[in-house]
């Protein structure tokens, strides 16, 4: 019924259970993060770029061999 370990099962038993949580919330968070697409930054700001092309060939400040062009360019094809 009483067990003199000391203080280091305790704080074995602490560690493991705070390593648990931090894995399991790493965990959550990484899965998330994957499903809401943000796991590739890269193709992000490519899609970004077309974005701000498209607006300024609306608003008039380039024409359409330009807009084409820098398309092509940023597509890739």
């Amino acid at each position: 019924m009483y067990w003199t370990g000391g203080w280091g099962p305790w704080l074995v038993m602490s560690l493991v259970m705070l390593a648990f949580w931090a894995t399991l919330i790493w965990a959550v968070v990484y899965l998330l993060r994957g499903w809401s697409g943000r796991r590739n930054p890269g193709h992000r700001g490519e899609h970004r770029a077309l974005d701000v092309l498209e607006e300024r060939f609306a608003r008039g400040e380039i024409d359409e061999a330009e807009f084409r062009d820098r398309r092509h360019t940023l597509l890739g094809r």
